[in-house]
């Protein structure tokens, strides 16, 4: 009997040690301690561009949150789709990117040979802030309302031009899908970034532009620029003195940009939940909301699902605009 209750403990004893250590091997990653050292934000558009400003402004906050120092690297190009797959391919579970809608929905689809598929080669962390666009045009043209504009504009024909910050912007496919609800034929010119555009707005090179309100306000405020109206059904509370382009007679146009927080698919689950988690409550936050709302956002803060919601419904309307205005990167 002696022997048969040292055996039953001797079995009890390695069930329970095989079990811890099944117990520490399913845990996997989650285990391991994390951040390990500096976290990089990689943002595809020039310093002062409304990505550069939202990946900033949640830098300093989130360093303070993980302990680590958090970098802002500007690796502007092909609409934001040279971070974007840099962010792709990162490996070394440290490197993120603030991303724009066109990053993460439509740039498979407007250009088969974009070396990473958003629906695949990444991992939807929050979606940060939205907003809709502001249709702006140089303060010279002689107008007054949106009639007088878009009556200007299909008199021009193809003889104006609108700026974006590259080929598959949300600004490019939103113009595109404006020229089939008011009849303009304005050719597409795109610049590296908005800052860019805004300068050839000023400067005349350019006749109009659907750009964040954060970035236009000020200089339509300051006599440089006009406004036509925003792509919101109704006012929007970031921009409340300028009506709506439905106000103007558009029917069936409303546009929204968004920026988000997104890395590589190959992140662990736990770190995608730590930074979403973070990043939505610090995107909330009473003095970071008032900052993103100065930039022209109103702050999202959503989960790493509600991002992902957003990234399927966007690809499927964006999509459709590509499919029917047959638009393909160059």
């Amino acid at each position: 009997m002696i022997h048969t209750l040292r055996r039953t403990l001797l079995l009890c004893a390695l069930a329970a040690s095989a079990s811890g250590v099944f117990a520490q091997k399913s845990a996997g990653p989650s285990a391991a301690p994390w951040p390990t050292k500096p976290i990089k934000i990689m943002v595809g558009f020039p310093g002062g561009s409304t990505p550069d400003l939202v990946a900033r402004t949640i830098a300093e906050p989130l360093s303070k949150a993980l302990g680590q120092p958090v970098i802002v690297e500007n690796r502007p190009g092909a609409g934001g789709n040279i971070a974007t797959d840099l962010v792709a391919k990162s490996t070394d579970n440290h490197t993120i990117g603030v991303m724009i809608n066109g990053n993460m929905t439509i740039a498979k689809l407007l250009n088969p040979a974009t070396p990473f598929d958003p629906q695949k080669d990444l991992a939807p962390i929050s979606l940060i802030g939205t907003a809709p666009l502001l249709l702006s045009a140089p303060a010279n043209l002689p107008f007054n309302t949106a009639q007088e504009f878009f009556l200007a504009a299909r008199n021009a024909g193809d003889k104006w031009s609108y700026g974006t910050p590259g080929i598959g912007t949300v600004g490019h496919i939103g113009m595109e899908l404006l020229k089939t609800r008011t009849g303009i034929e304005a050719v597409h010119v795109p610049y590296p970034g908005n800052p860019q555009v805004i300068s050839a707005l000023i400067g005349g090179q350019i006749h109009l532009s659907l750009l964040p309100p954060g970035l236009a306000a000020a200089q339509i405020r300051a006599g440089k620029l006009k406004a036509v109206g925003v792509t919101s059904s109704g006012r929007s509370p970031l921009v409340p003195e300028y009506p709506s382009l439905a106000e103007g007679g558009v029917k069936d146009f409303q546009l929204e940009i968004w920026t988000a927080a997104a890395g590589p698919a190959s992140l662990p689950q736990h770190i995608v939940s730590k930074l979403s988690t973070l990043i939505s409550e610090i995107a909330r936050s009473p003095e970071v909301r008032q900052k993103l709302f100065q930039q022209g956002w109103q702050v999202a803060g959503t989960s790493a699902e509600g991002l992902a919601n957003r990234v399927k419904s966007d690809t499927a309307m964006l999509g459709g605009v590509i499919t029917s205005r047959a638009i393909k990167a160059q």
